[in-house]
């Protein structure tokens, strides 16, 4: 017969075994837990958004402007109106090599004397919204048109109109073609002219408000060379306002 005071040994042991491994393994869960969240949920030190692993594809880089609000924000009531929620845009995936290809390129309008501004303006790469950097165009429906000079496939287009005071732009349309007037491939991207006033058909597209950040466009991978955005007006003036748009494509 075993000896009483080993076999409590023996049971000690083997007990101090089994807690010891439920902290070490507890400890690992832990240590796995924080290391997932730190990679996919948790921003960085410097607020950036984490890197999305996708191959062929990373998040698009935009370069913002200067925040600028001027003025007490006035109520801007038409809808549907998007909500605008501050901060960052969540992550929009492009080809490796994505560029903005709009960059320098010939601007030509419906109305081709601005009252502010030249039409090269618009694609200058100056997008803040200082005095003296925006091409503001005559009353009523009216265009801008980028010719991308040869064919690309294009993933997204964002625009910068006005944004020193809070104000929405009224028929907003994006479409793009293969021809300088529009019609061979017209393909519309977006459009929230819900009554048809500029003649370009009914779109179900919501107004959105202007700011810092511009509107992004998904452009999903058209192959196209020219770019038309038409507006007509705004909710504080009927004057209708640019001061960047840039297109992303290869």
């Amino acid at each position: 017969m075993k000896n009483p005071w080993t076999i409590l040994t023996t049971a000690a042991a083997a007990l101090f075994a089994v807690v010891l491994g439920i902290h070490y393994f507890n400890s690992n869960q832990q240590s796995h837990t924080v290391s997932a969240n730190s990679e996919t949920n948790m921003d960085d030190d410097n607020g950036a958004i984490p890197a999305i692993s996708t191959p062929g594809k990373t998040p698009l880089q935009i370069d913002l402007p200067n925040k600028i609000i001027r003025g007490t924000p006035k109520s801007v009531r038409v809808s549907p109106l998007e909500r605008y929620v501050e901060g960052k845009r969540p992550p929009f995936l492009v080809p490796l090599g994505t560029q903005n290809i709009a960059f320098g390129k010939s601007v030509t309008s419906s109305d081709p004397v601005p009252i502010i501004g030249e039409l090269e303006m618009i694609t200058d790469g100056d997008k803040e919204g200082y005095d003296g950097c925006w091409v503001e165009l005559g009353p009523g429906p009216q265009w801008i048109q980028i010719d991308l000079e040869q064919e690309y496939e294009i993933y997204a287009i964002l625009i910068w109109h006005y944004f020193q005071h809070s104000r929405a732009f009224h028929d907003v349309i994006v479409q793009t073609a293969d021809d300088p007037d529009f019609i061979m491939g017209v393909q519309t991207l977006f459009n929230n002219d819900r009554d048809n006033s500029s003649g370009q058909g009914v779109g179900e597209d919501w107004y959105f408000l202007d700011t810092y950040e511009g509107k992004l466009i998904d452009a999903k991978g058209i192959k196209t060379r020219y770019v038309r955005l038409y507006s007509n007006g705004n909710t504080a003036n009927d004057d209708n306002f640019y001061i960047e748009v840039e297109v992303y494509g290869k």
